[in-house]
């Protein structure tokens, strides 16, 4: 069954910097839970087309960049799950889109939107989380979804909200 969750944050940062931080695959890691041990197991970077005033454009994941991850999916098991996520679109300071080519998941999409927002007279960019997803499975996939899926999603999230700041800062 396919299931779509969304995830909104403000943070006190220019949509530039902002989007450059996510645009950069070497950054997952940082923004993912420490109990899921997530590292990068490889990266095939297809630069996005150059931007006025963005240098080390051959840094970040433009269309066509592949993104190998290695993840433990629940905490208190030793197993570890390979992930590929494949940059479908990316469009300057404004989103990018990634698809699962591989991994736990039988279908997974996931969509970053960035825009820029005054908030008490603040600059600022509301980093939103568009993902629609389907664990497979039938049954079973229902049940992982129910106990741990939903829960995980919401986890990592609410992890990276709590850490951002201090890492764009």
């Amino acid at each position: 069954m396919i299931q779509r969750v969304q995830f909104e944050q403000w943070v006190p940062f220019a949509i530039d910097k902002v989007f450059l931080f996510f645009a950069n695959p070497q950054n997952l890691p940082r923004i993912m839970p420490p109990e899921t041990a997530t590292h990068l197991a490889a990266v095939r970077l297809v630069s996005p087309p150059p931007s006025k005033g963005v240098a080390d454009i051959d840094q970040l994941a433009g269309a066509g960049s592949e993104i190998v991850t290695s993840f433990r999916p629940l905490p208190f098991i030793p197993l570890r799950v390979e992930w590929i996520a494949l940059i479908t679109e990316f469009e300057w300071n404004h989103h990018f889109a990634d698809i699962q080519k591989k991994g736990p998941f039988k279908r997974f999409q996931h969509r970053h939107e960035f825009s820029a927002e005054m908030r008490n007279g603040a600059t600022g960019t509301i980093v939103r989380d568009l993902i629609e997803y389907d664990a497979g499975f039938g049954l079973l996939g229902d049940l992982a979804q129910k106990f741990f899926i939903a829960t995980g999603l919401k986890q990592t999230f609410e992890y990276r909200q709590k850490m951002l700041d201090t890492l764009l800062s």
